[in-house]
């Protein structure tokens, strides 16, 4: 099989008091991403003030590339990001391995794995 883009989809709530913690920690995962994870290709993320709630998605170039970034920027900041938040549901977006998916369920995270069934690009 050809290798695929994956997707990750997902979002952390931040503790009382800790929203520019969790922004500042996020402008530096992206900066990382930028210069160290060539298989990153887009890197977009949203806050909602309302809910304290960061929503970040990120395109990798194949799941190796998810792998790589767990293994390197995510493991670096995994830590620090769950003492000052909540994580959410992460959405696993296209072919994930499945020792991909064992590790993802072994650091904790609550990971839907949603293989690519149809849909267009322009």
């Amino acid at each position: 099989m050809e290798n695929q883009e994956v997707m990750v989809v997902y979002k952390w709530t931040a503790k009382e008091g800790n929203s520019e913690a969790l922004k500042s920690i996020y402008k530096e995962v992206e900066s990382q991403m930028k210069s160290n994870e060539p298989g990153a290709l887009k890197v977009q993320c949203y806050f909602d003030e309302t809910s304290s709630t960061l929503v970040v998605m990120d395109l990798f170039s194949d799941a190796g590339a998810v792998g790589f970034h767990l293994g390197t920027t995510a493991a670096g900041h995994f830590n620090n990001l769950l003492q000052i938040a909540v994580p959410g549901e992460f959405l696993f977006c296209g072919e994930v391995p499945e020792e991909m998916k064992q590790a993802a369920v072994g650091m904790g995270l609550n990971a839907t794995f949603a293989p690519a069934v149809f849909g267009f690009e322009r």
